[in-house]
């Protein structure tokens, strides 16, 4: 049984990151269930916000969020009759919104640092330990402190 913690980003709007801060929630791809599958308990996740909001053009490009997967349940939450989306519980830490500029030579998922947005169209993607310690440096200084568990 693989007991190995992975690290993961998924692209979200800033207003719609805010929702699921405030709920203890994630979603990914539109609500799709297969992204949320690939995770566990403990795996640890990276917010990428490149609007700062989804029917918006105002750019953010920065992580605004990190936290760790709370349990292993994926759960349907009814938003809407036609928009009935799945989500995992998320343990949100305190954090500080960095943006991607000043890092995009030193991490290692972005093999073509002239196109560097190119990994984030996929919407949800993991990544190695070396590139999440270095985010989380920047976002999480000292002790990591729960907002939402």
């Amino acid at each position: 049984m693989e007991t190995t913690t992975r690290y993961w980003i998924t692209v979200v709007s800033k207003d719609h990151l805010a929702n699921g801060i405030a709920g203890g929630f994630m979603q990914a791809n539109h609500g799709k269930a297969g992204p949320l599958k690939r995770m566990k308990a403990g795996d640890w996740v990276i917010f990428y916000s490149p609007k700062q909001t989804f029917k918006g053009n105002e750019v953010c490009q920065s992580f605004t969020a990190i936290g760790q997967v709370a349990d292993d349940q994926v759960y349907q939450h009814k938003m809407s009759d036609d928009f009935i989306p799945f989500r995992r519980n998320v343990k949100f830490y305190k954090s500080t919104e960095t943006p991607i500029a000043p890092l995009i030579n030193e991490l290692d998922f972005i093999p073509n640092k002239t196109s560097w947005g190119y990994p984030f169209r996929f919407g949800f993607f993991e990544i190695g330990e070396h590139d999440f310690e270095l985010i989380k440096a920047e976002m999480i200084k000292g002790n990591p402190i729960i907002i939402k568990q």
